[in-house]
């Protein structure tokens, strides 16, 4: 066999399993959009302000180090303890229910049937807080993440190699760790959503919030429970992502790369969300390996986006989302 054509095989194994860490962060958005309609800007600076805190509950910083140091004049930095991975991501995962608890308690509860535009800026409000939160509690120095999976930064990755037919395909050890991690959390999210007595409610809150409401569903708890399922999978992608780049604060924008998987696959579908990440991943990868090279290369920059504008001409809806038919 032609040696392109197991480079090509190499470029789409490596783009389906960038893809499962797109998808990843778009299932964030997906959770809350399909409970209350909000389309949640933050949710790239949850994965941010989870990844934040789980380092310094590892390492035992103080929070607001720097802020009591100058107040006080102190020299605080760490308690002198570190915490095993596992108990850190344990309380980070209380956190960051703690945080959906606060958000729905003090923001959304207040803005109930008002216009989805009033909304969305609440969440763009709500990002900048987190993010100026997390600066000042943690610090804006570049943390390294170390969870047990392969490190990212400072670090050579390291590979895995797979024989077919005398060609080795190098797969990065944290790429393939990241799929089978999202693949189960993924699998999870919809087993919870099709047999439990709090999917059904969910789902039902998603068709319609006054139907719910007349058979006894509780919005408020739904709410703090899709805004904590959602601060959950932002904590598992801040992880993912942490430890690929490190702990910065450029992680919130991975955001900006799940809004062409929403525009694929539907801003309501879990699978839509799944199949619009891999679409991406793939289709940015090859685009880069057949058509960057005539292009000058860094297409992997813009190739979602544009792919997502073609879908958006044709299927506003996305390949899983629902057309919505409006009669005046």
């Amino acid at each position: 066999m032609p040696e392109q054509f197991f480079w090509g095989v190499e470029v789409v194994l490596n783009g389906l399993m960038a893809g499962v860490l797109y998808a990843l962060v778009a299932l964030g958005f997906v959770l809350i959009f399909k409970a209350s309609g909000i389309f949640n800007y933050a949710q790239g600076v949850l994965a941010l302000f989870a990844a934040l805190t789980l380092v310094g509950i590892m390492e035992g910083r103080v929070p607001f180090a720097h802020l009591i140091n100058a107040v006080f004049g102190t020299k605080l930095h760490h308690f002198g303890w570190e915490l095993p991975a596992l108990v850190a991501i344990v309380l980070t995962a209380g956190v960051m229910v703690a945080l959906a608890w606060a958000v729905q308690r003090f923001i959304f509860r207040f803005l109930v049937g008002q216009e989805p535009i009033i909304l969305f800026m609440a969440t763009i409000g709500l990002a900048y807080f987190l993010e100026g939160l997390g600066d000042v509690m943690w610090g804006a120095d570049i943390k390294n993440l170390e969870v047990g999976l392969p490190q990212g930064i400072n670090a050579t990755i390291d590979q895995m190699t797979f024989e077919w037919f005398g060609y080795g395909f190098f797969i990065d050890n944290l790429d393939i760790a990241a799929t089978l991690i999202a693949a189960a959390l993924v699998t999870v999210l919809i087993l919870f959503a099709q047999y439990t007595k709090q999917g059904r409610a969910m789902r039902a809150v998603a068709d319609d919030h006054q139907a719910a409401l007349s058979v006894g569903v509780s919005l408020n708890f739904i709410w703090i429970m899709v805004w904590s399922l959602a601060g959950l999978v932002a904590l598992v992608a801040g992880i993912m992502w942490g430890t690929k780049m490190g702990v910065q604060f450029s992680l919130s924008l991975i955001a900006l790369k799940a809004l062409p998987v929403l525009m694929l696959g539907g801003f309501t579908s879990i699978p839509g969300a799944i199949v619009g990440g891999l679409i991406i991943g793939v289709g940015e990868k090859l685009f880069e390996f057949l058509i960057g090279p005539m292009l000058g290369g860094a297409t992997d920059n813009w190739f979602a986006y544009v792919l997502a504008l073609v879908f958006l001409v044709f299927r506003p809806q996305g390949l899983f989302g629902e057309k919505i038919i409006e009669r005046v």
